[in-house]
């Protein structure tokens, strides 16, 4: 039971005040004059503003509630290095023997510090306590405990953002002066042009000092780029080294730094990092030759114009050379067909050529069409040609040098019927034709299905002589194909249709995204390799893809950072056509590599598996100064539990945690040895009896009789 005084004034309190200062000074003037009856007439005064008071007596049948104690189990990367995780185990078994001896105190464990997608980097503890909080009222935490290694980089700058009023202690794993070496990087760029290199900036940091180490001086670093032998590079601590990173390819380009190890370091874990940035290549430069004016012409102009990394330059054929009406030259043409710049003396500036609708009636010599096709077949160009009838007849493109790179051969056939457009099998394996929007998946859906495009008019009808038929038209017949050509590409699409996707014509169909598809894969981008291995690593989790146009693909040899080399064989992923993937686990971190036989040759990849918060392992060594601040502010402590000689072997750790004491109004919560916990005394009501002391009948009768003993009294 708990005993109070309410009081619930008849009157406005500052009335019921005033009163009483009023009957106080009556009273003091009465007993100054000592006039008779002076004490009673006091009491009666005193008996009225009790009565306007209006005291009421309260009982309360409470029940105690038990305080609670937050323990925070730092689990973060840093914490699983050396000895740590038995010395936590420890400090935890030992801290549940001092909680057991204390009555009314309830234990809540908090797992902290662990990375995630949504988290930010670093050991994030008071964001995983408030969390954990929300199912906690703040007037029963008696106190919260960190186990850590001290190194938290989420600590409130005050006291009165923790949204409670209890010590703040931290029990800290670890050992003073811990000794260790890190690779930092000071400057990394994040994309470079295909072909240049970039400077990356670093240095070597040291904490603390070595015991059975050399004396600081030089140390040796090995720097790992894709495709060359490593590097040995001398550096001294604490003082910047530039390398230069090289730009082989576009996509992510990986460059690694490996610092030796040296003895006494708490972990070697940091003594590598991995820089990845992106490979971006110059403008690419396209050459558009369109034979004739007409409604496609724009289509490819449009397309080409829009790409902020294509340059364009774009030629029109307005006047066929065998009309013949007198008028000269100079008067005919905007600007003269520049033949021999174009196709002899800068062919090998262009990364794309493109014959739109064009026939061969002399306007290029038979010579320019011979450097044309070497220009793909020894130089590596690429080469598309959007034909439509002008395929078929006498002046076809193929009726010249031409022919010798081109992978369908025209039959002198224009069929002028109405179809709509169909990816083939290997088209759904084909990176320029897969999953093109309304397009009927062989692996979901009868592949004789026509997709939800709308229709063209005319093909010329070919017979594919090499290269993959990606894509088939009216009959049946080739539509699209795709050819390797020496060291070059080579495209023939066989309709000059494809204009009426752009003006959604019958529904129109994906004109921009297969377009600019097979015009990146002529010009060789990555992303769209048909024959391509792809690595990634999330953590110590490495997936390694395969995308190819076999039916099977053989094993991957993947070679770990150490040099072991071991097999992996890949699964075939039922929803993708032409993909085969694996994931594995990997024990160390570091650079990975892949390589794998292919026809186009070996193809590689490389993947950096290591440690996915480079924040947390940037300082692992044990350190008391960055909870000192937020313990000094609530009134806790910091406290070392690993001292010389009370670490034995990890099977057996010793540890030396303080002394804990349930305090009630000490402002100061943590000593020598010793660390206190707030007691909070809280308590849930479960039943309230109300007792009226002075009103009624009762303040009335005492009122009258208090008067009336005065004017006997006065009588007398």
């Amino acid at each position: 039971m708990n005993w109070s005084i309410d009081l619930a004034p008849l009157l406005p309190l500052p009335i019921v005040w005033a009163l009483a200062i009023i009957s106080a000074l009556l009273a003091i003037v009465l007993l100054v004059r000592r006039a008779r009856g002076a004490v009673l007439r006091a009491a009666a005064l005193a008996a009225m503003i009790a009565a306007l008071l209006n005291p009421t007596l309260r009982e309360e049948e409470r029940e105690a509630l038990a305080n609670v104690a937050i323990v925070v189990l730092d689990e973060s990367t840093s914490q699983k290095l050396s000895s740590r995780p038995e010395q936590t185990a420890a400090i935890k078994a030992d801290i549940d023997a001092k909680f057991a001896k204390i009555p009314n105190l309830t234990i809540k464990y908090v797992t902290a510090g662990q990375p995630g997608e949504q988290t930010a980097g670093g050991t994030n503890l008071f964001t995983d306590l408030n969390a954990a909080l929300s199912d906690t009222a703040p007037d029963r935490i008696a106190g919260v405990l960190f186990i850590t290694d001290g190194q938290v980089h989420d600590v409130p700058k005050a006291a009165s953002a923790l949204g409670f009023d209890a010590p703040i202690h931290s029990l800290l794993t670890g050992a003073p002066g811990e000794f260790d070496r890190r690779v930092e990087i000071i400057e990394a760029p994040k994309y470079g042009l295909v072909g240049q290199t970039r400077p990356i900036k670093f240095a070597v940091r040291e904490t603390g000092k070595s015991a059975s180490g050399p004396a600081p001086g030089p140390v040796t670093l090995k720097v790992r780029r894709e495709g060359r032998p490593d590097e040995t590079v001398r550096a001294e601590i604490g003082r910047s080294v530039s390398v230069d990173m090289p730009f082989p390819h576009t996509g992510q380009n990986i460059v690694e730094i490996e610092l030796d190890p040296t003895p006494g370091e708490l972990t070697p874990a940091n003594n590598r990092v991995v820089i990845a940035a992106e490979g971006v290549r110059e403008n690419l430069r396209v050459l558009l030759v369109s034979g004739e004016p007409h409604a496609g012409e724009r289509t490819w102009r449009n397309l080409l114009k829009s790409d902020a990394a294509v340059d364009l330059v774009h030629f029109t054929i307005l006047r066929p050379p065998e009309k013949q009406d007198g008028t000269p030259i100079n008067q005919l043409s905007l600007i003269a067909f520049p033949t021999r710049e174009l196709f002899s003396e800068k062919i090998k500036d262009f990364d794309l050529i493109i014959f739109d609708r064009y026939e061969h009636k002399g306007i290029l010599q038979l010579l320019y069409y011979d450097n044309i096709a070497r220009y793909v077949d020894e130089h590596g160009g690429a080469l598309l040609i959007a034909a439509g009838d002008d395929y078929a007849n006498a002046f076809s493109i193929y009726r010249t040098p031409l022919a010798s790179v081109l992978p369908g051969a025209p039959t002198g056939r224009v069929i002028e019927a109405p179809f709509r457009a169909k990816i083939t099998a290997m088209g759904q394996k084909h990176p320029v034709t897969k999953g093109l929007p309304g397009s009927i998946s062989t692996q979901t859906a009868d592949a004789s299905k026509e997709p939800n495009w709308g229709r063209w008019f005319r093909q010329a009808e070919v017979r594919a002589e090499r290269g993959e038929v990606v894509m088939s038209g009216a009959e049946d017949k080739p539509l699209l194909i795709l050819d390797r050509k020496g060291k070059g590409r080579v495209a023939l699409l066989t309709s000059d249709h494809a204009w009426l996707w752009a003006r959604g014509y019958d529904g129109g169909g994906p004109h921009t995204d297969l377009l600019r598809r097979l015009s990146h894969w002529l010009m060789k981008e990555p992303d769209l390799e048909e024959e391509r291995l792809l690595a990634s690593a999330r953590g110590l989790k490495l997936t390694i893809e395969r995308r190819s146009m076999l039916d099977t693909v053989g094993p991957v040899k993947l070679m770990a950072p150490g040099g072991e080399i071991s097999t992996i064989d890949l699964q075939p992923v039922p929803s993708e056509s032409g993909v085969w993937r694996s994931a594995i686990d990997v024990k160390i971190p570091g650079l990975y590599k892949a390589e794998t036989p292919a026809t186009s040759g070996t193809l590689t990849a490389v993947a950096n598996a290591g440690i996915e918060d480079p924040r947390e392992m940037s300082e692992v060594t044990a350190t008391d100064e960055k909870m000192k601040p937020i313990a000094d502010a609530t009134g806790g402590g910091v406290f070392w539990t690993r001292s010389t000689g009370l670490l034995s072997a990890a099977t057996s750790v010793a540890v030396d945690v303080p002394r804990i004491s349930m305090m009630s109004n000490a402002k100061v919560m943590a000593g020598s040895g010793w660390l206190g916990l707030r007691d909070r005394e809280a308590f849930l009501t479960r039943g309230v009896k109300l007792t009226p002391m002075f009103t009624g009948l009762a303040a009335l009768s005492a009122l009258l009789a208090l008067i009336a003993l005065a004017w006997w009294r006065e009588g007398r």
